[in-house]
């Protein structure tokens, strides 16, 4: 089975092997993508827990930059090391300026790389199915140069297109399926960042004052 699949890709027009080769790299880099925003994820959570510990325990800010600098991926920790590492003026209202810049930058930063599993989610199913309607198009001139409807005839190019077809869901399902997990937990990161941040606010206006 596996080698009479091979054999029709190989043996497909070069439209179609364009369109299998444009959805195998949308397959590969996506594959790369959910694996890196995985480990990503993972970490950052691992990061905020930590740093949450050491904020409910101890919330002096020299204290807890001590405890951020090995911290690199968890938002939260990075908008505290930002806001208090700025040299600027520290009055209520520039200190809420500075988290809301921190923030969008961190937001940026949990939600990269997921507009491309979006672009193959909602783009290879259609790549796909022009290499169906193509491998369909091959049959139907096949059938007109041979002047025969006949199995042998139509098969390979019908052949083509199903191939076409599943490597373009196969690219797809599982880009969106990740896409939407990745985006929730994106989303979640950032809700307790912002809450986290009016925490911050009256943290650096007290230390302040």
């Amino acid at each position: 089975m596996n080698s009479s699949i091979l054999q029709l890709i190989l043996n497909a027009g070069l439209v179609v092997k364009g369109v299998m080769l444009i959805l195998l790299f949308f397959s590969i880099v996506s594959w790369a993508i959910i694996f890196f925003k995985q480990r990503y994820f993972s970490r950052a959570n691992k990061e905020s827990d930590q740093f949450l510990r050491s904020y409910r325990t101890n919330r002096d800010p020299r204290s807890l930059f001590k405890v951020t600098k090995n911290m690199t991926l968890s938002p939260i920790a990075n908008v505290f090391k930002s806001v208090y590492t700025e040299e600027a003026t520290r009055d209520r209202g520039e200190v809420k300026r500075l988290l809301r810049r921190y923030e969008t930058l961190e937001s940026v930063k949990l939600e990269k790389y997921l507009n491309f599993l979006a672009t193959t989610g909602s783009t290879s199913p259609f790549i796909g199915l022009f290499g169906t309607v193509w491998g369909i198009m091959n049959s139907f001139h096949g059938i007109g140069a041979a002047g025969s409807a006949s199995l042998a005839v139509v098969a390979p190019g019908i052949a083509e297109a199903l191939i076409a077809t599943a490597i373009g869901l196969a690219a797809a399902i599982p880009a969106v399926i990740a896409y939407n997990y990745y985006l929730s937990m994106a989303r979640k990161m950032i809700i307790e960042m912002e809450d986290f941040s009016e925490d911050l606010l009256e943290l650096f206006g007290r230390v302040e004052s």
